[in-house]
């Protein structure tokens, strides 16, 4: 952040009222006191301060209810930074008592802006596309964890009643094909009474090529167990609900995605991300929202060790040496470099560095990890100089 201010006002936010102290460049406070969430209130207290100088708001969650006082403070011209929550942490053990109020925490944010800039980060200029698609992207994410509850509740069930079946079916949970067997005949029961010639309609109309062999591999699973457990039919009853809802969480999460490629394909980096193999949609979406264009990091290295794919040095003296997997940094990032690189295995290049990691002796999460740090270096170059990924050329033997 740069210098230049002549206040500092922190906001510790909150849903109906922030907390807001302000503080000139001595650290006098120029204000401490409540702060309601409303407009009027925002600019009264925003335009007060700026009359001794400069100000520069800081907030220390700047999306969901901490949207509004940035909202308005940059519609009456002042600069808004955020304090990270980890580095808030930190910073509080510097000040006296162990006291935790909004007062508290609202003077620490102010304090730290004016002594400690360099811990502050930006807030992403206003950008309606990408606003929307943080909405869309955090209905994904919830979709994502409905859906794989609800999966993890079918599974459970069949591997209480029939463990056979729940070997052959749980591994495909969500292909059509399973789901509407389960929702149109239910549990063990249902799927024994309607017969081979019923299954192998329903399975060939949502899997044409696998839905023989689908509907051979349950029969010769429903076989191998002749008792009926307790409770078998109270699940015949719960599984086809089960997986409907199922179906309706897997189907808006496709509708979702289309919303969300519809308004990627609007961004100007939207297909620079999507040329790197292993980058779909949804990645693409949360790699725009966590990094932008990748301005705010002075290199590869740098946007590696946010991410945390970048592995950290523990050394102390001569008894204490080596490098180990980082375990901060921005976790949905991450998790998005991390899958990108998994889905990148099929991809002829990314696939041999894989390999030559696995052949070092590392395991798959750690030669994963490798393969997406050195993606993060070709995804950096490629946001910087806004650029399509180009496979290296073939080296010569």
């Amino acid at each position: 952040m740069r210098s230049g201010y002549g206040v500092f006002l922190g906001l510790d936010v909150g849903k109906g009222a922030h907390h807001a102290v302000g503080l000139d460049t001595s650290g006098k406070r120029l204000h401490d006191a409540p702060l309601p969430n409303t407009e009027p209130k925002l600019r009264a207290v925003f335009d007060k301060l700026a009359q001794h100088g400069p100000l520069l708001v800081v907030v220390d969650q700047p999306a969901t209810i901490g949207a509004l006082p940035v909202a308005v403070a940059r519609a009456c011209g002042h600069q808004v930074a955020y304090l990270p929550g980890l580095a808030m942490r930190r910073i509080a053990d510097l000040y006296p008592g162990r006291a935790k109020t909004d007062a508290r925490d609202a003077f620490i944010i102010a304090d730290a802006a004016r002594t400690l800039p360099h811990t502050l980060r930006q807030v992403a200029v206003g950008d309606d596309a990408l606003a929307e698609l943080d909405v869309l992207v955090g209905f994904d994410d919830d979709l994502a964890g409905e859906a794989t509850r609800i999966s993890n509740r079918i599974r459970g069930l069949l591997t209480g009643i029939h463990p056979a079946l729940e070997r052959v079916i749980g591994p495909k949970i969500t292909h059509p094909a399973v789901l509407a067997i389960l929702s149109q005949c239910g549990g063990p029961t249902g799927i024994r009474q309607v017969g081979r010639d019923t299954l192998t309609t329903i399975a060939t109309q949502h899997a044409p090529r696998i839905g023989t062999k689908l509907v051979e591999a349950i029969l010769v699973a429903l076989g191998e167990q002749t008792v009926v457990v307790p409770g078998t039919a109270a699940a015949d009853t719960v599984l086809p609900r089960l997986a409907d809802s199922l179906t309706t969480v897997l189907q808006q999460r496709k509708t979702v995605a289309g919303e969300v490629e519809g308004i990627l394909d609007a961004h100007p980096l939207a297909q620079v991300l999507t040329s790197m193999p292993g980058i779909g949609v949804r990645t693409a979406a949360r790699i725009l929202l966590e990094i932008g264009d990748a301005s705010a990091f002075k290199s590869s290295a740098h946007l590696a060790a946010y991410a945390g794919i970048a592995p950290t040095t523990h050394s102390s003296g001569s008894s204490i040496k080596g490098e180990h997997p980082a375990r901060t940094g921005n976790r949905k990032l991450k998790r998005a470099f991390f899958l990108a690189a998994f889905a990148a295995l099929s991809d002829p290049v990314n696939r041999a560095y894989y390999d030559r990691k696995r052949a070092e002796g590392k395991k798959h999460n750690a030669a994963l990890i490798c393969l997406a740090r050195r993606r993060c270096d070709v995804l950096f170059a490629m946001l910087r100089n806004k650029t399509f990924y180009r496979p290296p050329a073939a080296q010569p033997a």
